[in-house]
């Protein structure tokens, strides 16, 4: 075949293509020489001398096409209604498989002659002007799908979609419907305008969508009152839910899928949405039953509406919020740390699994969770007292970490230590409980009741994560202190063995701690003369802690320090730990049978009050007996207790400084608040440093907002701390206004 262009009778070469364009059209069987000869055709045509007859080719075969679908046209009408739907099915499925064979036989057409006529992509998509399928030439297989769109579904589209909505009704009561032809003719809407680059789904949502929307909310709005009269709310859902899922899988057998959402919407809306008030005048009962199958079936149903979760989630709240608050409110018995923080733990772990399982971990409900939690642990009995919830996890820290803490492993004790990390995230008071865990794991060091050193500093690389390192700055020098001790202890043995290997004449170890990483006041400390037995090892440690470092001084707390005893004078050696002041007094008796107490005072230097509470200790322990009126101690005499027995040889007495006292936990209390002052005032000045001047108002959020990760600052400690602060004169008030305040450099 040559591909020079030349003279051609169009009237006898569209002849012959009429024939097979028959052919392409209804899907006959086309001979692959014919539809060579054709292609060729086509060809000879759009090249023809001395005009191109692509022009006439191109109406002449619109009009062929146009002439065909009015006679599919008349045929599906004259079928009756009965076989309407599966005439048009029938027809269309034909016709769209021809039109896209038609289009490859008219390919050079389509490039050539076509497309140089038509609007480009860029004029279509960002053109900014409307442009309809009639103002510009369309390619083959476009102009027969628009063809059928005009001559075909415009005219029936009434019809079709009756008979499609009388279908689809059929199949929602159970009915029998033929899928493949009424998803064949809802697709056909999309179909026939696949070719469009802007809004290719408009014809589809016009004649269909629309009215499909609206005849299954009608059908759902009636569903539900026939519904919500029948049956209970448990009941109700189950069933909702059961024709939301068929409605959800009928849409997947039926229609395109941009209406999937829509149509499930809408099912919603009617069913849901309209009755929310029906739905929401449930929660509260199926929340405090505890009915998870209703609360998950409730979830499934509020969650995709728009609002419908929020009357759920403050029921959920407030019965957590209320269990919480009965599990801590009360207490009473022994071991009350523990019944708080576990009745937490069980209440915690407990909704964790119901938010998991029932509302698949929602983080609305676990928000809701946290804040019931944070409610309960930080209820105050007292609103002018504080909260004692930091004092009780950390006396819980403290006796999980403590050597009486029988029968428990390693394992489950880190498992119990990250539990207390739950309790600890809702505290609002972190820097109580910071202030007590230090003074507790102070007493645990020095005294050497720690279970594990490695259970403890685990436990503080848990509240670093927790708060950063800022917060576990001082617990890491305490123990960097313990270590720094062990080792001047070596050296101390090595300095003794290099003074003509002098013997102490006792065990002498001593721990060296920095005076600001411990909570431990040196004010107000007891005067004490320390026993002649251990003068000599206190002066040569002196002598070698001065000689190591210079310009350091020792402050010697003896009322922190234990000795251990060997009674000889009993039946049966005892070995016995006790404070250094028990000690200094029972060693008095090595020289004398009987004491006073004013003989006690004059040799051991203690002040009266704190020499009662050591007498009254011996006492109470039965080692020595007290001679004269014991309503007033500092009149009797006393003397060792002869026939005292223990059933153990070696024991310990506790001494006052390891038991916690009501002053203690009230000076706790007091050093938290200097503390906060302290913290605001900082923080205060952090701000005003970067923003130079700011409102009375944005100064005090950003104040709480800074200060949250500790505490929560109360309105008037930050306006005391702003006060001291301008009294400081590194704050002023602004001539311009009250309230605004500038930053003093």
């Amino acid at each position: 075949m040559s591909l020079r262009p030349r003279r051609v009778d169009f009237d006898t070469t569209w002849v012959n293509l009429l024939e097979t364009v028959k052919g392409v059209i209804t899907c006959a069987q086309v001979p692959r020489a014919t539809w060579n000869d054709r292609f060729s055709d086509v060809y000879a045509l759009c090249v023809a001398c001395p005009e191109p007859l692509g022009d006439r080719l191109y109406q002449e075969t619109k009009n062929f096409l146009e002439t065909h679908v009015e006679t599919l046209h008349k045929n599906v009408v004259d079928g009756g209604e009965k076989n309407f739907l599966s005439l048009y099915h029938t027809h269309w499925v034909q016709y769209s498989k021809g039109s896209s064979f038609l289009n490859q036989l008219y390919g050079y057409l389509n490039t050539t002659y076509i497309k140089k006529q038509k609007y480009s992509d860029a004029d279509l998509s960002y053109g900014g002007f409307s442009i309809e399928s009639s103002d510009q030439m369309l390619e083959i297989g476009e102009l027969a799908l628009d063809t059928w769109k005009r001559l075909m579904v415009e005219p029936l589209k009434d019809a079709l979609v009756r008979l499609i909505l009388v279908d689809v009704w059929q199949d929602r009561c159970n009915g029998t419907v033929n899928q493949t032809i009424l998803h064949g003719v809802i697709n056909s809407f999309v179909n026939v305008e696949d070719y469009k680059k802007k809004h290719p789904l408009q014809l589809y949502e016009d004649i269909f969508e629309k009215p499909f929307r609206k005849e299954t909310g009608d059908y759902y709005r009636q569903e539900a009152a026939k519904l919500k009269d029948e049956c209970n709310c448990s009941d109700y859902m189950e069933k909702v839910i059961l024709k939301l899922d068929n409605e959800d899988f009928r849409s997947r057998k039926f229609l395109h899928p941009s209406s999937y959402n829509k149509i499930t919407f809408e099912c919603q809306q009617r069913m849901v949405a309209d009755h929310l008030q029906f739905l929401h005048g449930e929660c509260k009962e199926m929340v405090k039953l505890k009915q998870t199958k209703d609360l998950s079936n409730m979830y499934r149903l509020l969650k995709p509406i728009n609002g419908g979760l929020g009357v759920l989630i403050q029921e959920v709240e407030s019965h957590i919020r209320r269990t919480g608050l009965e599990a801590v409110k009360n207490l009473k018995g022994e071991n009350i740390p523990a019944q708080f923080v576990e009745s937490m733990l069980e209440v915690h772990k407990h909704y964790t699994e119901l938010i998991q399982q029932t509302f698949q971990t929602d983080q609305q409900f676990v928000g809701a969770l946290d804040k019931a939690c944070a409610a309960a642990i930080n209820y105050r009995h007292n609103p002018k007292h504080p909260c004692k919830s930091a004092e009780l996890l950390a006396k819980y820290c403290d006796n999980l970490l403590k050597k009486s803490s029988k029968g428990i492993s390693e394992m489950e004790l880190d498992d119990k230590l990250s539990s207390c990390i739950t309790v600890f995230k809702y505290l609002d008071d972190k820097d109580v409980f910071q202030r007590f865990y230090s003074r507790m794991l102070a007493k645990r060091l020095i005294f050497s009741q720690s279970a594990s050193m490695d259970a403890e500093e685990a436990m503080i690389n848990k509240l670093k994560q927790a708060c950063g390192y800022e917060f576990t700055n001082k617990l890491h020098r305490m123990f960097t202190d313990m270590s720094i001790s062990m080792g001047l202890n070596n050296d101390f043995s090595e300095f003794n063995r290099g003074k003509d290997n002098k013997d102490l004449g006792v065990n002498f170890t001593i721990m060296v701690l920095q005076a600001g990483a411990w909570p431990i006041g040196q004010s107000n400390l007891p005067t004490f003369a320390i026993p002649q037995e251990l003068e000599r090892s206190v002066r040569m440690f002196e002598t070698f802690y001065n000689g190591k470092f210079s310009g350091r001084k020792l402050t010697w707390m003896h009322n922190f320090c234990s000795a251990e005893l060997k009674f000889n004078y009993l039946k049966r050696p005892f070995i016995v730990t006790m404070g250094t002041f028990h000690m200094a007094m029972l060693l008095l008796f090595n020289t004398c049978d009987r004491l006073t107490f004013t003989e006690l005072m004059e040799n051991t230097k203690l002040p009266e009050k704190e020499l009662v509470k050591q007498v009254q200790g011996l006492i109470d322990t039965k080692l020595i007996v007290a001679t004269g009126d014991k309503g007033d101690l500092c009149r009797c005499s006393f003397d060792l207790n002869m026939e005292y027995t223990n059933k153990r040889t070696k024991f310990k007495i506790a001494s006052l400084g390891q038991r916690e006292s009501p002053q203690e936990v009230e000076s706790t209390h007091n050093a938290v608040d200097e503390d906060r002052k302290m913290y605001l005032q900082a923080a205060i000045v952090r701000i005003m440093k970067a923003r130079k001047i700011l409102k009375h108002t944005m100064l005090i959020q950003e104040v709480i907002s800074q200060a949250r990760a500790r505490f929560t600052p109360n309105i008037p400690m930050i306006k005391k701390c702003i006060e001291a602060l301008i009294d400081k004169q590194y704050l002023e008030r602004t001539p311009n206004s009250s309230d605004e305040y500038r930053y003093v450099a």
